[in-house]
């Protein structure tokens, strides 16, 4: 049976994959697990943020209904970033939290995901729980709770408590950005109001893109899914910098003056390295995933530092990262954690940090981003029909070691299932652009061949 949760929460199609029905059953379930948590004699607070697709306001209701239902208060923030609530969630101590974003996937998805008291994401134990009792509830087998009376869970706008955000945000750098001029592509997102205001705040003259959203255009051509918008906006404006988000703001991409990308990757050689400078990069490591450009690895040990490799997901970042206690790690796509101020990716944190440095130094964004020489690196992602099928299938294992021989031992080729998508990600890298694209290519089409969607 494949599992509810995935790398982030439980995502799907919305009222086809993600129902209300659905939603309903995890917050009954959640809300259960929350009452166990905080024990007899308090009632349990929940905070509830969304993106801004239209399904949103149909799962929050459902969502919220779920978790009244066993006596759980909901707090209502609307439209939010996720970093945006697992912050909250942790200042505002709450008992847990709740997003309802799909992050970068397409406007026709949702997704539901839990943070707990502190502002962290479940571990794979309290997700199993939720879904074993998730299960049960959608088969008829409900012996949960359902107090009656003032015993019922309530429901509160809570709105205003983005601006406890902005401020957390603008104290966090407080930068004097005045005069720069600075292109910000919102992503009809989570964050069309909010980055503005925070970088207008701190002096910045801000061009705006994309932050009108009417609950279809969430990551339509624009967005860190589009990363050439936010270059070429930039290179036509004239501005300083671009930073380009995605639908729930967890994750950022940068453009420098130049109108050139600059990846998570490239993002966080320049934070490690100014951190390592000034002697605050915690166990001279950062955490990244197996996704990540060989390039960084490179630009890590020239500067006497190193990285911790996990699978890939933010969660997996974080838990090593706890692990070793570092203070930095992320991902290429930019979903970077900054774990001395938040406890999840944080892209208009991430945009902060990283203006830090440059008005700090008085440097373009182009010659920071020099400490990192990037590897030829091809990803493409293959819609399949069964994605779980891949470990099996010997004639794409073949293909897979082949195309590892192609590219020798100075590079890799890495394949592995979506954990959010029904696509097989192949990402090959290398010396040789031209034989890391003939490597790739060897394996696409035997993904296509073998297990293809039709």
């Amino acid at each position: 049976m494949t599992r509810l949760f995935g790398t982030d929460g439980v995502r799907g199609v919305a009222n086809a994959d993600l129902t209300p029905e659905l939603s309903f059953a995890l917050g009954r379930a959640a809300g259960s697990l929350m009452r166990e948590r905080v024990g007899p004699g308090k009632r349990p607070r929940m905070l509830i943020g969304r993106d801004t697709r239209a399904s949103g306001p149909m799962l929050q209701a459902a969502l919220a209904a779920g978790l009244n239902s066993v006596g759980v208060d909901c707090d209502l923030a609307e439209v939010l970033s996720t970093p945006g609530v697992a912050y909250l969630a942790r200042v505002m101590q709450y008992d847990g939290a709740a997003v309802i974003s799909a992050s970068h996937n397409p406007v026709e998805d949702n997704g539901i995901k839990f943070f707990t008291s502190g502002g962290y994401k479940l571990n794979d134990a309290d997700e199993d729980a939720i879904e074993a009792v998730t299960r049960a509830l959608l088969r008829g087998e409900d012996s949960l709770a359902r107090p009656v009376g003032p015993e019922v869970g309530t429901q509160r706008d809570a709105r205003h408590l983005v601006d406890a955000y902005i401020d957390f945000l603008c104290e966090a750098f407080p930068l004097s950005l005045s005069g720069m001029e600075i292109v910000v592509d919102c992503a009809n997102g989570a964050v069309s109001k909010i980055a503005p205001a925070v970088l207008e705040r701190l002096g910045a003259r801000v061009k705006v893109l994309h932050a009108e959203p009417d609950g279809s255009n969430i990551n339509v051509a624009c967005g860190s899914t589009h990363p050439s918008v936010i270059c070429q906006a930039v290179k036509e404006s004239g501005a300083a910098v671009g930073f380009t988000f995605d639908g729930d703001a967890d994750r950022v991409l940068a453009a420098d003056e130049e109108g050139r990308l600059v990846d998570g990757d490239h993002i966080m050689a320049i934070l490690a390295s100014d951190m390592m400078e000034r002697g605050r990069l915690k166990q001279s490591k950062i955490a990244v995933t197996t996704y990540s450009n060989l390039g960084l690895k490179t630009a890590l040990e020239a500067l006497g530092a190193g990285v911790v490799e996990t699978k890939a997901g933010d969660r997996y970042v974080l838990e090593a990262m706890l692990d070793q206690g570092l203070v930095l790690g992320g991902e290429q796509s930019g979903h970077i954690i900054l774990l001395e101020h938040n406890t999840t990716g944080d892209g208009l944190l991430t945009c902060l940090a990283l203006l830090d440095v440059m008005t700090r130094k008085a440097q373009p964004l182009s010659a920071l981003a020099r400490v990192m020489q990037a590897f030829p690196q091809i990803l493409v992602n293959v819609r399949v029909a069964d994605k779980g099928a891949l470990a099996g299938n010997a004639a794409v294992q073949q293909a897979i070691q082949e195309a590892s021989d192609m590219i020798g031992p100075r590079g890799r080729i890495f394949v592995r299932p979506s954990g959010t998508e029904p696509v097989i990600r192949v990402m090959g890298e290398g010396q040789d652009e031209k034989v890391v694209q003939q490597a790739v290519d060897r394996v696409v089409q035997s993904i296509r061949a073998e297990l293809g969607d039709g």
